[in-house]
């Protein structure tokens, strides 16, 4: 049951998303959920691979290189899921920070 609000949430945080910036675009609510399950997945099995490689320039940027790997996943999940859009990097960056900071502020992990 937490994981389906969970997933809600992470929907809705990237329906967010698409109305502020002009370079994401959700298409429909069937996007934006599948959205955020491919967006969950791959920050549990890939995203966890990439923080240990990237780790050294991790430390060497005071974790902003953090930063670029989710933008990285934005970029990703775009480009797996229909109906779900990131125009360019620069907007998958600035996304992945207003994203990261409502997933701190309204999603509780117990």
């Amino acid at each position: 049951m937490k994981l389906l609000i969970h997933w809600a949430i992470s929907a809705l945080f990237l329906y967010v998303l698409s109305v502020l910036f002009n370079g994401i675009v959700v298409e429909s609510v069937m996007a934006a959920v599948v959205a955020a399950i491919v967006l969950g997945l791959i920050n549990a099995t890939i995203k966890p691979f990439l923080q240990v490689i990237s780790l050294p320039i991790t430390v060497l940027t005071l974790g902003i290189f953090y930063l670029v790997i989710n933008g990285l996943m934005l970029l990703l999940v775009s480009a797996l899921v229909p109906g779900f859009t990131v125009n360019g990097f620069g907007t998958a960056f600035f996304a992945a920070i207003i994203l990261s900071l409502l997933n701190a502020i309204f999603v509780r992990n117990e």
